[in-house]
């Protein structure tokens, strides 16, 4: 019992930290520009999208949710308080 909840322990702090890559990435991923206005053309904001840095992103948040359903599933099995009805 005691090495499942370390391990799932373990497996909640790997999953935090790629959430906060995937956070850091997808800021990375979005990168918007804004343009002056020039003679008779006005300002605008351009939008441009990183797709290596989205395509980590979502790949971090895949394996996170993978961990925490890992871990959660350990805990459960290890306490032996599931109820089947």
């Amino acid at each position: 019992m005691r090495r499942a909840t370390s391990t799932a322990l373990g497996e909640a702090v790997i999953a935090l930290l790629c959430v906060i890559g995937a956070v850091l990435s997808w800021g990375n991923g979005v990168v918007t520009t804004t343009f002056a206005p020039i003679g008779d053309l006005p300002a605008f904001d351009s939008t441009r999208y990183v797709a290596p840095w989205l395509v980590l992103a979502a790949f971090l948040v895949c394996v996170a949710g993978l961990l925490v359903i890992d871990g959660a599933a350990r805990v459960v099995r290890s306490t032996g308080q599931i109820a089947l009805n």
